[in-house]
């Protein structure tokens, strides 16, 4: 198991850009895939995007483009950069974990969450 502590939320006008970070704590981290869901009011979380522990990285269509997954293994932690933020993008922002080389989409291959993030993004 790992611990897993978002930060870098906020609110944040349209056309705006937002760095989240996730870092992790505990186990090695090393062999773990890591992915951002997001759950606006509402609405089912989901699959944001994700970075497996050799590097390959997936992206939701509504995001691609605007979003950058990036991860540092030496400091534990992953990024989700966001750009051309708009009103959809709305949603606290989850960081998961999964020790495995395949990278999920679902919310019940992740056994590893984060406590969340708030993101608003004002029109």
């Amino acid at each position: 198991q790992v611990q897993l502590v978002e930060s870098g939320g906020g609110l944040v006008q349209a056309g705006g850009s937002l760095r989240l970070s996730c870092v992790a704590s505990g186990r090695t981290f090393s062999t773990y895939t890591v992915a951002w869901f997001r759950q606006a009011p509402g609405k089912e979380r989901e699959f944001v995007g994700g970075i497996t522990w050799n590097g390959n990285i997936d992206y939701s269509t509504s995001v691609k483009g605007r979003f950058t997954i990036s991860r540092d293994s030496a400091k534990k932690t992953v990024y989700l950069q966001m750009n051309s933020l708009n009103p959809a993008d709305t949603a606290v922002y989850y960081c998961v974990a999964r020790n495995g080389v395949l990278l999920k989409t679902t919310t019940y291959d992740y056994n590893n969450w984060g406590q969340g993030t708030q993101v608003t993004v004002s029109s």
